[in-house]
């Protein structure tokens, strides 16, 4: 009984895998939609922080703007000649004009796009090296180490990210500290204001992944460590290279949530003057007074970043997959 229940689960996780794949396939628009992003964005990072604006000045446009503009115009000139009729020509030449109005602000919201990565990358990185041993903490430890972890945890999950970043950045000599360091603010690397948003995006996060990484802990039975331990592995052995691999498959969904996240809170880092997407979008839109182009065209961007988010993490999820073990079902 035990071997069919085993071979159905096998064959169950297997099922879900490959669907998960198709999942992909079913979408290739969309990744390539994607992959057309990325290449533009790494050829704009590399021409503005690397080969000194030698593909095209800095601030100035990969894309010539003429050409769409005349689009529009000759677009508009029909629907106005179609009358009612014309009607979808009309939108279709608002969303060319649109387009091309666009365009010139593409490379400063590019260079805001890779502060937002940066910040993103960064927070959700650190906050992982934090997170493992604080969920270890909360199940395994004992009830001095699990309130510690207990109290860090709801301290940064029960207040605001928006008033950890000013007490970091005003409350504190973080950015004194900071700014004394080499390199920090000159050429691709941000000015300190954006290291003190890491700080306090790492440790944020670290008390949100330490959650899902603690569900997905007590998602192991317990048979596993019992298990491991006799066999001869200490106890700390046992979570490390039993537990921990099976819980953090468990973990992952709710990784990409927390990845999602922070796409979308690093615009908070604004606030204490680090020049992500959002701020920069807000200056130029400040300066030009053309608020609609400019936000609908950062909430792409930012889309953008979201979906590329997900596709990855779906992309990770299937690379780590053992049939039967850590799927979700679909």
């Amino acid at each position: 009984m035990g071997a069919e229940t085993q071979e159905s689960a096998s064959t169950a996780g297997g099922r879900t895998v490959r669907a998960r794949a198709a999942d992909l396939t079913d979408q290739p628009l969309t990744a390539l939609a994607v992959a057309l992003f990325w290449a533009w964005l790494v050829v704009r990072w590399t021409n503005d922080f690397l080969l000194g604006g030698s593909l095209a000045p800095r601030g100035t446009s990969f894309f010539p703007t003429a050409p769409l503009e005349f689009a529009a115009t000759t677009l508009s000139g029909v629907a106005a000649d179609l009358g009612v009729v014309g009607l979808p020509f009309r939108w279709l030449a608002g969303l060319v004009g649109f387009v091309a109005a666009s365009i010139p602000y593409l490379p400063e919201l590019a260079t805001g796009v890779w502060a937002t990565v940066l910040l993103t990358v960064s927070g959700i990185a650190f906050g992982f090296v934090i997170a493992v041993p604080l969920s270890i903490a909360r199940v395994y430890g004992g009830v001095v180490i699990r309130s510690v972890a207990l109290a860090y945890t709801e301290l940064f999950r029960g207040t605001p990210l928006l008033a950890q970043l000013f007490v970091l950045y005003f409350a504190t000599p973080l950015t004194i500290y900071i700014r004394e360091l080499p390199a920090v603010g000159t050429g691709f690397v941000p000015a300190q204001a954006f290291w003190v948003a890491v700080v306090a995006f790492t440790l944020n996060s670290a008390a949100y992944q330490s959650e899902y990484i603690r569900s997905a802990l007590n998602s192991v039975p317990e048979g596993q460590l019992t298990a491991a331990r006799s066999i001869g592995l200490s106890k700390i052995e046992g979570i490390r290279h039993v537990v921990l691999p099976q819980g953090l498959r468990y973990a992952i969904p709710g990784w990409s949530n927390e990845l999602v996240y922070l796409i979308k809170y690093s615009s908070l880092a604004s606030f204490i003057t680090v020049r992500e997407l959002f701020e920069r979008a807000d200056a130029i839109a400040s300066e030009t007074y053309r608020y609609t182009e400019l936000f609908v065209l950062a909430g792409l961007l930012y889309l953008a970043l979201v979906v590329s988010a997900s596709l990855l993490m779906d992309a990770v999820e299937r690379h780590v997959a053992i049939p039967g073990l850590g799927t979700s079902g679909r």
